[in-house]
């Protein structure tokens, strides 16, 4: 039983944890005490900013003629165990303290998510995570959402989701006690699609037809991709070109790349329509590269998720920062943990890495002599782990193009496929894996899925045997080699998977030992 004149009001906001927002209950109870002021009383592990927002809470509902009397105002958030942050829960706590002392009904405040950071003259401001809120506000059975139109309009992404924006303290006050409300439902944004032949860049590519072929199976089948060659031979604008050749996200795709993009503050206007690039310097930090920080940021590879990361001059990043690279490799997320707290990131990318042949580069140039000893290559070469190197399918060494592939004469038909033909290779390739019943990436094959897509008959088993031995194959090679089979056959349409497939791709891992 609660005590005589006092009531607990309860509102419902969300904190952003990595890249997903995790829903809150604020719980609001006035305690009426004979004294001159009111006293904010904020439980629940919130951070310094909401800690500060006591002061911007009493400052807006005095704006808004909402006084709260003397007394002292408890407002605790729940789960308690679980650290809550940033501005994001300022409307949750100023409609918890308005419902604590009798302003607002308790059912009015049900069944809402309230997201916003309030000012002292209670303006809303937009935050960051408005889709994260939105797809934990949709898991949990809540339909509606009342936010600053900008985060609002994130939430209205998800049609299930009833995405009310305000700009001022006053409109959420009148939408709480007025039927109809003055807030009209949002509707998602409208967006144009892109154009259809982004691949076409990669003409622009002179030469280095083997590369394309490459990227064209690393799109086939998920593979990540290492270009090693001398500078100018074209390894960035090949890479760069690989995000070009994917097929579009799929709409569950879409919702993820954009809910990573809502939480780090860099929403696109609507549900995202391209897998994202992303191209961080040799200089990045661990934090930066992986994710980390007081607050656990994302990193590099979150910001990749579903699509493609590109690491120019491997060689040149900190060693502690590749490593970090195995993990999300295999298992699509990275684990971070902090004193107190655990925060799991999402990191499905693709890699595609470049790197030179040797210190100075020219190592295999046929006009610059390299004065580099075989030591210092070999030291340059180890700088990328065995372990992380062989994560990498597909590792091809590229040559500078010829005069006659840079400047071919009027009239030469074009050396291997067009980017268009490429791509639609690459589509035919995953619908053969759809029919296959595939729902992930050759790349993604586990041991059970591969044995039944990738059969090995005897002369494809003796093959493999045999480059085993001779490499020196470990087990995850030996399993690459059969899933970039698989994805050179599915570029040929064939059904089953025969030696030949296995040379190829024995051809597209180069040792680089």
């Amino acid at each position: 039983m609660g005590l005589p004149g006092v009531r607990t009001v309860r509102v419902t906001g969300a904190s952003l944890s990595g890249t997903e927002a995790e829903l809150v209950t604020v719980e609001g109870q006035f305690e009426a005490i004979d004294r001159h002021s009111t006293e904010v009383v904020i439980t629940g592990l919130p951070d310094p900013v909401i800690r500060e927002s006591r002061g911007r809470l009493l400052c807006a509902l005095r704006e808004n003629r909402l006084d709260l009397g003397s007394g002292r105002l408890h407002l605790n958030l729940v789960p308690a165990a679980r650290p809550k942050s940033g501005e994001i829960l300022d409307l949750p706590l100023v409609l918890a303290a308005a419902g604590a002392c009798d302003h607002l009904p308790q059912e009015a405040l049900t069944g809402t998510l309230f997201l916003g950071e309030v000012g002292i003259d209670g303006t809303l401001h937009p935050v960051p995570g408005g889709l994260a809120a939105g797809l934990a506000a949709r898991a949990a059975g809540i339909g509606r959402l009342v936010a600053p139109p900008a985060t609002a309009r994130e939430a209205a992404c998800l049609p299930e989701l009833d995405a009310r924006g305000a700009r001022h303290l006053s409109a959420v006050l009148a939408h709480l006690v007025c039927e109809p409300s003055p807030l009209a439902r949002l509707l998602p944004p409208a967006q144009a699609r892109p154009a259809e032949d982004g691949a076409a860049g990669l003409d622009r590519v002179r030469g280095q037809s083997t590369a394309k072929h490459a990227l064209a199976v690393a799109a086939a089948g998920g593979h990540g991709l290492l270009l090693v060659g001398p500078p100018g031979a074209g390894k960035s604008m090949l890479a760069r070109h690989l995000v070009d050749l994917l097929p579009p996200p799929t709409l569950e795709e879409r919702l993820e790349i954009t809910s990573v993009l809502s939480a780090t503050g860099r929403w696109p206007g609507g549900l995202a329509l391209e897998r994202p690039f992303r191209a961080p310097h040799h200089t990045a930090s661990y934090a930066g590269l992986v994710g980390g920080g007081t607050q656990v940021l994302p990193g590099e590879i979150t910001l990749a998720h579903r699509g493609v990361l590109f690491m120019d001059e491997l060689p040149e990043f900190r060693r502690e920062a590749l490593e970090a690279l195995r993990q999300p490799l295999e298992a699509g997320s990275i684990l971070i943990s902090r004193a107190g707290r655990r925060v799991e990131l999402p990191a499905a990318f693709q890699l595609v890495a470049a790197m030179n042949p040797c210190p100075c580069g020219y190592r295999g140039h046929p006009r610059i002599p390299c004065p580099c000893t075989a030591r210092s290559v070999q030291r340059y070469r180890r700088r990328i782990s065995g372990p992380l190197l062989d994560r990498i399918e597909l590792r091809i060494e590229i040559a500078v193009p010829g005069l006659s592939e840079l400047a071919p004469p009027d009239g030469a038909a074009p050396l291997g496929p067009s980017a268009r033909e490429l791509c639609a290779a690459v589509a035919a390739a995953r619908a053969l894996q759809a029919e296959r019943g595939q729902v992930v990436t050759n790349a993604e094959l586990d041991p059970d899925a591969l044995q039944r897509s990738a059969r090995l008959d005897e002369e494809s088993r003796a093959l493999l045997g045999r480059a085993a031995d001779r490499r020196a194959l470990s087990a995850r090679a030996v399993q690459s080699l059969r899933r970039v089979a698989r994805s050179l056959a599915d570029l040929e349409g064939s059904g089953a998977l025969r030696a030949p497939h296995l040379a190829q791709a024995l051809g597209l891992r180069a040792p680089l030992a």
